[in-house]
């Protein structure tokens, strides 16, 4: 039948006449036949399939070889065997010389029909290896291509391990050689089509590989900073980048900025090939990579990098204007770079000879596209002429073009000005052309780092952000002999009041510096938040009381009143109560001492100690996205550890702990589970209150803040060396220790306790396990006898009969984050935002919550992001996914403030309705006056800025000398715009504590 098959195909009879031969030799191939037969018939359709000089032979080839397939299943399996295979990859199949193009679409045609026999797993292992060999030997973009089709329709192909890996980073160095040779329209877009799938590839490994992704964008990174290549890599590595997680911007930028040892010369040819990516069609998210590690190397002051980059590829950008399948991208990179070269006039200028012509291209294009555009290049032009007035010949042929479109007014421009520029340029042209700053866009206000002083940053912002104590300090009266405590009213007060976009806390911080701190170094936040509620404590405690007006309130009576004047504000803002119970197993005697705490420092459980997965005493309160109520009750009641529901017996074993909740969407669960004396579980469900509408369950062997919390709580053996001398027993005796909360606080600071001292290397070292943070926790306090018969009277919320504990509603507010491997390095920064009662004040608990429109969703309360002068918006998305794509940066401190709703918090209700009935508090006489005389300072600041650049404009040559550079070769402009790359800084110069 072969030789039938060979005959007709190699016949000169017209093709139909073929055809209608081809289909009986094939209907024919459907019966059974020897082994023989069927082993002539793949040798001549795999023959006719590689080698045939026509799509026709090519066509019956694939034909014969699917219906063998399917219909001889056996004697296919045994012809397309390993070492068939292995010849085909590494000597090809023809004649020398003239191999087929068609070996991949080859293997590709018969994997589907050996992907259930015994050899399949052969196979798969087999073209692991190849596959990585091939794409090594750097293939042709059609090749490539072939190889990415293969294995995205047979995943099982794809290098594992470390293999994966480097097939990763060898597939990008192929990509990176893709060049397209024919200029026809057909063959850009096979090109296109063919770099599409290649990349596509690399998008489906990091799917499902994560980790496969940075060491991946370090490979890109190495190619496009090369000095080496005679050649630049191809525009295609765009394709690459559009599909790396925007999460992971921020610290890959940072990583890249902060590394010493890329040299000036690769971070700029790195980043000029990067800007030539804007002309690559199709491309997602290039402008955002290209504009992130522009800010990145501003923020580290590389100014040299930054001008030298801007001169020389702002008219490409330009450029790509005329183009609308790349316009978008490319002006959100040329507005970048115009508005943050704010220092000279020399980037605009370059562009001054082309805007007329560009303008008016667009106009006769007339789509949206264009219409669009135009307004945006309007408002770029009118910003640049408010900047850099004074060349009226220069810039009249560009008004007249653009005459017609809409003119932003003085506040837009500086706005935009203010928020894109470098940073305060400190050098011999800064007095002529100073940046105009403004606030970041956020309204908030940043600090100046003064050393390695984000510790102290961070833990200022956390207690900025926690509103009911800014508020309360902000409200303190002149002459409070507390001058720590004033110092800080000042500090608030200018956080809240200033006019400049970042402050120095430099007064703050040497009254407030522990005095075993080594100046320059990086410190511990915790340990200087400890140290500082410390000192404002025992400041307080012998100076003038506060909240005198409290006895006034008929809400509490005499006996509380007396308790709440004679704590401190700290104690009232901070402050809770623990008991401490250490039971004798003998005797079962029980002995207490109750401590003060400002925090709670929660240590790791062992390895070896897995917190159980069980349901809680409780079911846990749903909370949808809705308006959130607090609990008409004070909360809801479960069980402690030692105060039975039925009279002890010394044999049995003890009663569940309590346990902590997270508040959120249940996860569907059966009936419940037991709990065991040890036992500490939670109900860990999805948080409604992210962006992303859910926070995903951690791993089984990650943690959780409950979890944490849980350990904390949870009872401790003491025996053998650490037995416990009983008083009653009058000798060592086994016993169990438990700590339970007697009184919550009203903001919640809670340690993780990262660091431990590590013997063998003499230094702290840093446990980087991922800890799941829960929007909303539920942390049980011992009731007092009125509050559980108030529980129990109501009957909203199920109450356990005889128990003692009520679990108490916190919702987070701030998370201090340390970026680093140690204590002694690193850096901090934090998530922020304002939390407050969630009902408006005044409206009775059992009545309808106000519509949506009335009250922000607690879900929708903006999260900022603070981190030394820059202050940006943020999520709790970002700050639960902060680890996980950035492992050495952890949330170390955080804070949770506590609903309203019991009767103990009548007192933080009264401080709440003292900083709410009026917006933020009345500052004195004083404070008022010096926040008053610096905004004004910095006012005039502004205006002599300006006066200086007019002075030096009408200083200059009549004759135009500056605009030489556009007649002569641009690569011959060594110039670097009088900007040094140590200029800039945040110090206390003119330009005080500028935001970048």
């Amino acid at each position: 039948m072969d030789k039938i098959l060979e005959a007709v195909v190699m016949s000169s009879y017209p093709n139909n006449v073929k055809q209608g031969l081809v289909r009986r030799v094939i209907e024919a191939a459907k019966q059974p036949m020897d082994s023989d037969q069927c082993w002539s018939m793949l040798e001549l359709s795999t023959k006719l399939y590689l080698t045939g000089d026509t799509k026709y032979k090519r066509e019956i080839g694939k034909e014969v070889l699917e219906v063998y397939g399917h219909y001889h299943p056996e004697e296919f399996e045994e012809f397309f065997n390993v070492r068939f295979l292995l010849s085909l990859l590494q000597e090809g199949y023809g004649p020398l010389g003239k191999r087929s193009h068609y070996v991949l679409d080859y293997i590709q045609l018969g994997l589907q029909f050996i992907l259930e026999s015994p050899s399949a797993n052969s196979i798969f292992s087999l073209l692991r290896i190849e596959v990585l060999r091939k794409v090594c030997e750097r293939p042709s973009p059609k090749q490539c291509a072939k190889i990415s089709k293969l294995l995205t329709q047979h995943p099982q192909c794809i290098p594992t391990g470390k293999h994966q890996l480097l097939f990763c980073q060898q597939l990008i160095r192929c990509i990176g050689q893709f060049q397209c040779i024919s200029e026809g329209e057909e063959d850009i877009m096979e090109f296109l089509e063919q770099v599409n799938k290649v990349s596509g590839l690399l998008q489906r490994i990091w799917r499902t590989q994560t980790s496969a992704i940075l060491p991946s964008l370090k490979e890109l990174f190495t190619i496009i900073s090369s000095t080496e290549e005679q050649e630049a890599p191809s525009n295609a590595l765009a394709s690459v980048v559009q599909f790396v997680p925007l999460e992971l911007m921020d610290g890959v930028i940072r990583n890249l900025t902060n590394d010493d040892s890329i040299t000036d010369v690769q971070m700029m040819t790195a980043i000029g090939r990067m800007i030539d990516w804007v002309s690559w069609p199709l491309g997602k998210n290039i402008d955002k990579w290209i504009i992130a590690l522009l800010k990145g190397l501003a923020a580290v002051k590389k100014f040299s990098i930054l001008i030298e980059v801007t001169l020389s590829k702002i008219e490409k950008v330009f450029s790509k204007l005329l183009y609308p399948i790349v316009r978008e991208g490319a002006l959100s990179v040329l507005q970048y770079m115009l508005l943050s070269f704010q220092h000279s006039h020399e980037a605009f200028h370059l562009l001054l000879p082309h805007i007329p012509r560009l303008v008016a291209s667009l106009k006769k294009e007339d789509s949206n596209s264009a219409t669009s555009s135009l307004e945006q290049l309007a408002e770029l032009i009118h910003c640049m002429f408010f900047r850099f007035s004074g060349f009226p010949d220069l810039y009249e042929p560009v008004l007249e073009a653009v005459k017609a479109l809409p003119v932003p007014n003085e506040d837009r421009i500086k706005h935009l000005l203010g928020q894109n520029a470098w940073t305060s340029q400190k050098n011999e042209l800064a007095c002529f052309y100073p940046r105009l700053a403004s606030k970041s866009e956020t309204g908030k206000i940043g600090l100046i780092n003064l050393g390695n002083t984000c510790y102290m940053n961070s833990i200022i912002q956390s207690l900025f952000m926690a509103s009911d104590f800014r508020h309360s300090v902000l409200s303190l009266t002149e002459g409070n002999s507390q001058p720590l405590m004033t110092k800080l009213q000042w500090l608030f007060a200018f956080l809240e009041h200033s006019q400049r976009p970042a402050i120095s806390p430099e007064s703050f911080l040497s009254a407030s510096w522990p005095p075993w701190f080594t100046p320059g170094a990086q410190q511990d936040c915790s340990e200087y938040l400890k140290y500082l509620l410390d000192r404002l404590h025992e400041e307080e405690k012998t100076g003038k009381r506060i909240y005198q007006k409290l006895k006034e309130s008929s809400l509490m009576s005499q006996a509380v009143e007396h308790h709440y004047l004679n704590k401190t504000l700290i104690e009232k803002m901070f402050g809770g109560k623990m008991m401490t119970k250490i039971r004798c197993l003998k005797c079962m005697n029980v002995s207490s001492r109750e401590e003060a705490f400002t925090d709670l420092s929660l240590a790791f459980p062992p390895p070896d100690r897995q917190v159980p997965w069980s349901t809680s005493v409780l079911p846990v309160e749903e909370i949808g996205p809705q308006l959130i109520e607090p609990p008409e009750t004070p909360s809801q009641l479960a069980g402690s550890p030692w105060i039975q529901r039925k009279a002890p017996v010394a044999e049995d074993p003890a009663a569940p702990p309590v346990l902590v909740e997270t508040l959120g969407f249940q996860e569907p669960r059966g009936a419940k589970s037991s709990l065991r004396g040890e036992a500490v579980g939670m109900d860990v469900a999805k948080d409604p209150l992210s962006s992303s509408g859910g926070q995903a369950r951690a791993p089984k062997d990650s943690r959780s803040v409950p979890d944490l919390i849980n350990y904390f709580l949870s009872p401790e053996r003491l025996t053998a060396e650490n037995k416990y001398h009983c008083e009653k027993c009058a000798s060592l005796q086994d016993a169990e220790k438990v700590a339970e909360l007697t009184e919550g606080p009203h903001y919640l600071i809670l340690t993780l306790l990262r660091f431990s001292f590590d013997p063998r290397t003499m230094k702290r070292k840093k446990i980087l396990d991922n800890v799941s943070i829960p929007v909303v926790l539920k942390l049980p306090v011992l009731a007092t006898p009125e509050e559980r018969e108030e529980v129990c009277q109501r009957g909203k919320d199920r109450a356990v009969p005889g128990s003692g504990f009520v679990s108490v509603v916190y919702d987070l507010c701030s998370v201090v984050v340390h970026s680093g491997v140690s204590s002694e390095s690193g850096h901090y920064y934090c998530y922020s935002r304002e939390c407050t009662d969630t009902l408006p004040r005044g409206q009775p608990q059992d009545r309808v919550p106000k519509p949506a429109s009335d009250k922000q969703l607690d879900f929708e309360i903006q999260w900022y992001l603070f981190n030394d002068t820059r202050v940006s918006f943020s999520s709790f998305e970002s700050v639960s996914n902060v680890t996980s794509f950035f492992p050495k940066d952890t949330a170390y401190v955080l804070f949770y403030r506590q609903r309203a709703g019991r009767q103990s918090c009548l007192l933080h209700e009264a401080l709440a309705e003292a900083g709410h009935l009026h917006g933020e508090p009345s500052l004195h006489k004083d404070l008022m006056e010096a926040i008053s005389k610096d905004n004004i300072l910095y006012l005039q600041e502004q205006e002599k800025e300006a006066r200086n650049r007019a002075a030096y404009i009408s200083a200059l040559p009549k004759s135009p000398l500056w605009w030489r550079d556009f007649d002569r070769d641009k690569d011959d402009d060594n110039s670097s715009g009088g900007c040094s790359p140590a200029a800039g800084g945040a110090g206390s110069g003119s330009f005080h504590g500028l935001v970048f």
